[in-house]
């Protein structure tokens, strides 16, 4: 592949412009963005994040804004006409917003390494494998969309995360032995990360609560906690208070069920001496 550029912010400007026109129409209908927030379902945090262009505005908050804000339908007539996304994928825009300003995030895989645990090698493996094939274009800017999320994990004050990883995703072979080596040496060293816990759910236990596919819980900086579950080409973002609590109490009975911290790192290093 080719050396990556820093990646250039997807419609950045039809961003700032929606933005503006949100932060005009709050401030005309004589709301901070605080008031606003309290009236809406969106934290201030998110809005201040539009207004300022950092966030894209979606469709259901643009309505909400509108009604409130008796705007006519122009902040959801702006969001139509913003370019097309390729960035991340239509179903998962929103979940990756959440993603970059969690301060808490914890998440169940049994069918490829977490995004944000993965290697250069193993993201493009993975970007290989999907059908309808992507260029290769796409492929090296997708690859640099998913290195680029992991930085919440390397900043100043980094979110606090926990993995719990199906033992059959470290004994697949996406990419090949030397990719999945590589991968699972990148998963010792983030073992090591402050705020970072992995584990490993032994092929060996009878059962457990994670059959039903994979997941992931996020905490907002506001303390919104929310749930995200993904599908082949669909994916559902709640914050319905039900349905995360019962993603959590399935998160926490994986961590009991799982290997802890020390004897996941002691598995890594025996299949690294296996590979």
């Amino acid at each position: 592949m080719k050396p990556r550029n820093k990646p250039k912010k997807r419609h950045s400007a039809a961003m700032e412009v929606i933005g503006a026109q949100l932060a005009l129409f709050r401030i005309n209908a004589g709301l901070t963005q605080r008031d606003l927030s309290r009236q809406s379902s969106a934290s201030e945090e998110t809005i201040a994040s539009i207004e300022q262009g950092r966030r894209v505005l979606m469709p259901h908050l643009a309505t909400e804004f509108d009604q409130l804000l008796k705007t006519c339908g122009a902040l959801a007539a702006g969001v139509a006409k913003l370019p097309p996304k390729d960035k991340y994928p239509i179903w998962a825009e929103e979940f990756i917003a959440y993603e970059q300003e969690a301060i808490g995030l914890c998440g169940y895989e049994n069918a490829v390494i977490p995004g944000l645990l993965q290697t250069e090698g193993y993201a493009c493996a993975t970007f290989r494998s999907k059908i309808p094939h992507l260029s290769e274009e796409k492929i090296e800017q997708s690859v640099t969309d998913r290195l680029e999320r992991q930085q919440i994990l390397h900043q100043q004050d980094p979110v606090t995360a926990s993995f719990v990883i199906s033992e059959a995703v470290l004994l697949s072979n996406i990419g090949g032995p030397e990719v999945m080596r590589g991968q699972i040496s990148h998963l010792r060293q983030c073992a090591g990360i402050t705020g970072v816990s992995i584990q490993v759910l032994s092929l060996k236990r009878e059962h457990h609560a994670g059959l039903n596919g994979p997941f992931v819980l996020l905490e907002t900086s506001d303390h919104q906690h929310l749930a995200y579950t993904e599908a082949q080409r669909s994916s559902v973002l709640t914050s319905d208070a039900d349905e995360v609590s019962v993603l959590a109490q399935k998160y926490g009975m994986l961590r009991m069920q799982a290997l802890n911290a020390e004897e996941t790192v002691g598995l890594l290093d025996r299949l690294l001496g296996e590979r």
